[in-house]
């Protein structure tokens, strides 16, 4: 049976255990109430379901739509849970690269809130704990130029668009977000170039590398 395309999409890496995907801007990692079928998701369980004998695809983690960057699904669901218990202990991370609009000060800083969402889907900080996500953000800043500045972004939490909010209600929005900035720019400037884990089966550290598709 022919593989199915998988428009965009890069394997980085894959074995019987994980699959680490490279994924382009402006495609689901999975469904939502309004789209089920166009999803990185969906592209890989296509593509596991066409092979002999078929093989399974889990989610561990997810990206937003309009970000890209590296992300790591499962093949057993002993794989997830040990992935995902990774992500929960801070023994696996992603390090995010943004483009944000103005000069960030301090060099290095750690934003925490707790994150809630509105009827319209979208994410703010609350000052009542009971109604949002605690969301813990670390921010260091790589480089500045005339009007923008260059950030690499550690993820505590990983709640919905939380690097995008905590960074735009800070003043300082990514370049392209139409949501929580001005989208002046043709894509979000937020790539996931950085992921470090353990193979779930072997133990071993694992570290992937992604270039950001913009410029910097």
């Amino acid at each position: 049976m022919q593989q199915p395309r998988l428009r965009g999409v890069s394997i980085v890496f894959e074995d019987d255990s994980i699959i680490v995907a490279d994924k382009p801007a402006g495609l689901l990692t999975m469904a939502t109430e309004r789209e089920r079928e166009r999803t990185l998701y969906a592209l890989l369980r296509a593509r596991a379901n066409a092979r002999r004998p078929a093989e399974k695809v889990f989610i561990v983690h997810r990206l937003d739509r309009e970000a890209s960057g590296l992300i790591v699904f499962a093949k057993t669901i002993e794989a997830k849970q040990t992935l995902q218990q990774q992500f929960k202990d801070h023994s696996a991370g992603r390090r995010y690269l943004a483009v944000v609009e103005g000069h960030v000060q301090p060099n290095a800083f750690t934003i925490q809130s707790s994150l809630a969402e509105n009827t319209a889907f979208r994410v703010y900080s609350t000052a009542s704990p009971k109604a949002g996500k605690p969301a813990v953000t670390h921010v260091r800043v790589i480089k500045r130029t005339r009007h923008t500045s260059v950030l690499e972004v550690r993820l505590e939490t990983g709640r919905k668009h939380q690097i995008r909010v905590h960074l735009a209600e800070r003043g300082h929005p990514i370049l392209g977000d139409r949501m929580y900035g001005h989208g002046k720019a043709a894509r979000l400037a937020l790539h996931g170039g950085g992921l470090d884990l353990r193979h779930p089966r072997t133990g071993q550290a694992m570290h992937f590398e992604s270039p950001p598709p913009f410029a910097v």
